[in-house]
């Protein structure tokens, strides 16, 4: 029902994203103002079907090959194609015809625009990539906005990206989680399959999935509550709490289970615009002497990060679990002021 579902909904069922019946597949944070710049090259046309939930736009990413898994009618792949660069690539991918005949349309528009052609788009169930011919270890960074909880398969998902990221890449993405497993029936109601709710994942599985693929360490990047407007909606899914979430998951040899604690720290240069987030609790500021854990490190010292930063220590001496490493439910039920200190993964 998943892949059918999601063809119908998206490219017949919704004209628009003003048709969406909850702010689950809309992205309510502010992009800084160069995103903004780069989101008003977009074509419109393009922008108006968009349905994603969150900003998937890592840092860094000048001259990168990137794929976008469900890039639907090419808003992201458009916006990174810019901060790529002509020596970086997007290659979407997108079950939905409709979705995919926008994204081809307007691609030597935006070429024209850019000033160089450097996106592709194939069409394809993100769910079986091996079938798509792409190379092992053949992208820097994966994105994806939204779409996973819309298959039925998951696992199979971060098999492929694990398989399809260079040593030292990333799978960077936003999704739908729950605080709760959802009860399985709802999976049968396409509405609620197709505003992104019946096929969250419970924040715990999770975080099983991606370790099981390989990504050690999940970092959790920003998250928000959903709010459900439509009464008929909320009425089917009462008792469950749903969420919008960014992750980031490094493909990296000797992550640790725990976050461990080697007396190590890292300065940043300041060389990106702006303090540097890694994720939730690593907010660092330029100059500032920062220190982390020893996942931390290697996130910032093995992948693509290292040039912007300076580092302090070794691996030699173990001084312990960093303090605050739960497995309690990771996202905030509101919002709340971001704090420059360093902490617990």
């Amino acid at each position: 029902m998943n892949i059918e579902n999601s063809r119908n909904y998206y490219g017949q069922v919704l004209s628009g994203s003003a048709d969406l019946r909850t702010d689950a597949c809309c992205t309510t944070e502010a992009p800084p103002p160069a995103i903004r710049a780069a989101l008003a090259n977009v074509h419109e046309e393009v922008r108006s079907r968009y349905y994603g939930c969150g900003l998937v736009v890592p840092d860094a990413i000048e001259g990168c090959a990137i794929l976008d898994l469900g890039s639907g009618s090419g808003q992201d792949a458009y916006l990174l194609s810019q901060l790529v660069g002509a020596r970086g690539s997007v290659t979407g991918v997108d079950a939905t015809p409709e979705q995919l005949e926008v994204a081809e349309r307007h691609r030597d528009w935006h070429a024209e625009k850019f000033g160089f052609a450097n996106t592709r788009f194939l069409q394809g169930d993100i769910e079986w990539l091996d079938e798509l011919g792409l190379a092992d270890a053949s992208f820097d960074v994966i994105v994806s906005n939204c779409v996973i909880n819309l298959v039925a398969d998951k696992a199979a998902v971060f098999r492929a990206a694990h398989r399809l990221l260079k040593p030292g890449g990333e799978l960077y993405f936003s999704d739908v989680y729950a605080d709760r497993r959802v009860a399985p029936e709802l999976l049968a109601d396409p509405v609620l399959h197709g505003e992104c709710l019946a096929g969250a994942l419970y924040w715990g599985d999770f975080d099983s999935l991606a370790k099981a693929a390989g990504f050690a360490d999940p970092r959790l990047v920003t998250d928000r509550p959903l709010g459900i407007g439509d009464p008929a909606v909320a009425e089917k899914v009462a008792g469950h709490r749903f969420f919008s979430a960014t992750y980031r998951l490094f493909k990296l040899d000797g992550l640790e289970p725990q976050c461990e604690d080697y007396g190590q720290a890292v300065r940043y240069r300041g060389t990106i615009p702006g303090s540097f987030t890694l994720d939730k609790h690593h907010h660092i500021e330029a100059g500032r002497v920062f220190p982390v854990c020893g996942n931390t490190w290697k996130m910032l010292a093995e992948t693509r990060f290292a040039s912007h930063f300076d580092f302090f220590g070794d691996f030699a001496r173990h001084y312990g679990v960093f303090a605050g490493c739960g497995s309690s439910l990771p996202f905030d039920d509101q919002e709340v002021a971001d704090t420059a200190s360093s902490g617990c993964c």
